[in-house]
């Protein structure tokens, strides 16, 4: 009987050998990708040899002096008074502020010329002349 198990098995085993095929599971037209972007180590790596061609002048590396395309992210919004994140701007005068209390208390009854101020304070004033 343990025989006949081992004899069964055999020929199946036979039946579902592939003689003379590949088992690979890629195809055979697969290649490697191209990486599009480098890894971070090695764009610090060759931005510090860009950066030390000259051996006769030391440079440190630092976030101010290393190339970098700009960045593709929409700039943040901060709110001009408080400084958290804003949501919303003033229709009359442009201000930035971060929820309605802010806007019914300070901005709303803000004197002529003091919205001006923190405009100016963010870089974004207008001088009309």
């Amino acid at each position: 009987m343990n025989n006949a198990k081992v004899d069964f098995l055999r020929t199946v085993a036979a039946e579902n050998s592939l003689q003379g095929q590949n088992l690979s599971l890629k195809r055979s037209t697969w290649k490697k990708p191209h990486r599009r972007h480098k890894a971070t180590r090695q764009l610090l790596t060759d931005e510090w040899k860009r950066l030390t061609k000259n051996p006769n002048e030391k440079t440190l590396l630092t976030y101010f002096n290393v190339e970098a395309p700009p960045s593709v992210y929409p700039a943040k919004k901060y709110c001009d008074i408080t400084g958290l994140k804003a949501n919303y701007k003033s229709p009359g005068n442009g201000l930035r502020f971060c929820n309605s209390e802010v806007y019914s208390l300070v901005i709303k009854p803000m004197a002529p010329g003091i919205d001006q101020e923190y405009l100016k304070l963010r870089g974004d004033n207008v001088v009309l002349k």
